[in-house]
């Protein structure tokens, strides 16, 4: 395999790919995954390290990195599926080792010590935004935020899904179905990935002509993970707006589903079933949650291992550059999982069927 195959299939010179293979700390973002994308098509290996030719990195062979959830009252265990997704990846390779370490603050006005000491090379940050007088004590320290940018007033880099695409998504999904009243229900109307999802839902659903209806829960700016269930009294009034509307919406979209399991059994309990009277989309796909839902809708996916691997892209690019300015943001872009096709009951068939048809004389 030439690396002039693999540079004109990722539309950059094979200088870049050679660079990409034994400095990709200096290559950009964009170019480095398009070419990284062409060698697990291609299921290239680079050759060992002391084979190759040219300059190498002088980057550590292991990266500190802390993953620092802000805001955040649960547990350790809540957080593994950053870490396993990380081991995934890994595993997959190409992809930078690093050793991850996962740091807590109950409040965005507590700094970790551990962001101070000097002992880590770069920090995920993803929750509450930090407070000003927080960020002041680490400046130099680099950072991407993770997943949504609470403040755009934030100094660092950022990796996020694109959540106008999720709502655009979800209003031409039910719209194409042939729904004409639609509604948008949420119980964490105040997180900022949920607001910019409703509002380009309702954008888009206008767009295409429908009648929409949002239905919100009850602001908590104090709430920085979705992993916080809503009270069963925030259920069951969405349920009670949604019922009472007229005329009755059928396709709902549901911006994040960490609430769809309740949300659904309080429906059922208001003499209503998801799966007869509504056509449902949920603006995420966590495998966890969908499979243990008892029915299982369309819904907006992620992508979040794409996610993941961007953001650890991204923070070990901004270590090896700390002094690049301005800001660096990737947006990745969701796509649309349509609910698994029922399976076909067997049909048996009876004796009669089986039987043979007289001849005829």
């Amino acid at each position: 395999m030439l690396l002039s195959d693999i540079a004109k299939q990722a539309r950059v010179s094979p200088a870049t790919v050679s660079r990409a293979i034994n400095q990709p700390e200096i290559v950009a973002p964009a170019s480095l995954e398009r070419i990284r994308a062409v060698m697990r098509a291609l299921d290239y290996q680079p050759p060992p390290l002391s084979r190759r030719r040219g300059p190498k990195s002088r980057r550590p062979a292991t990266l500190e990195i802390g993953l620092w959830c802000v805001g955040s009252r649960v547990n350790h265990e809540e957080f593994q599926w950053f870490q396993n997704q990380v081991s995934e990846l890994q595993e997959r390779g190409p992809l930078s080792r690093v050793n991850l370490r996962t740091i807590f603050s109950p409040t965005p006005k507590i700094c970790p010590q551990v962001l101070t000491d000097g002992k880590l090379d770069g920090v995920i940050i993803q929750g509450m935004p930090p407070a000003p007088e927080v960020m002041a004590l680490i400046p130099n320290l680099p950072k991407v935020w993770f997943m949504t940018r609470r403040s755009r007033a934030f100094p660092g880099d950022y990796v996020e899904p694109d959540n106008e695409e999720n709502g655009a998504i979800a209003a031409n999904h039910l719209a194409d179905r042939g729904h004409r009243t639609v509604a948008v229900l949420a119980s964490t109307p105040d997180y900022s990935a949920t607001i910019r999802r409703i509002n380009a839902f309702v954008e888009q659903a206008k767009v295409r002509g429908l009648e929409t209806h949002t239905i919100l829960g009850e602001e908590n700016p104090d709430i920085g993970f979705l992993t916080v269930a809503p009270p069963g009294r925030e259920i069951e009034q969405l349920v009670s707006d949604l019922v009472t509307l007229d005329p009755r919406p059928t396709g709902l979209y549901l911006p994040s589903d960490h609430f769809a399991g309740a949300f659904f059994r309080t429906l059922r309990s208001a003499g209503q079933r998801v799966d007869r009277d509504y056509d449902v989309i949920l603006g995420n796909y966590n495998p966890q949650i969908y499979c243990n839902l008892e029915h299982q809708p369309a819904a907006v996916d992620i992508h979040l291992a794409t996610l993941i691997r961007r953001v650890l892209e991204q923070i070990t690019w901004r270590i090896d550059n700390p002094t690049c300015p301005g800001r660096v943001g990737v947006a990745v872009s969701p796509s649309l999982r349509l609910p698994p096709t029922p399976t076909p009951t067997p049909v048996t068939e009876t004796p009669d069927a089986l039987a043979v048809a007289p001849a005829t004389v």
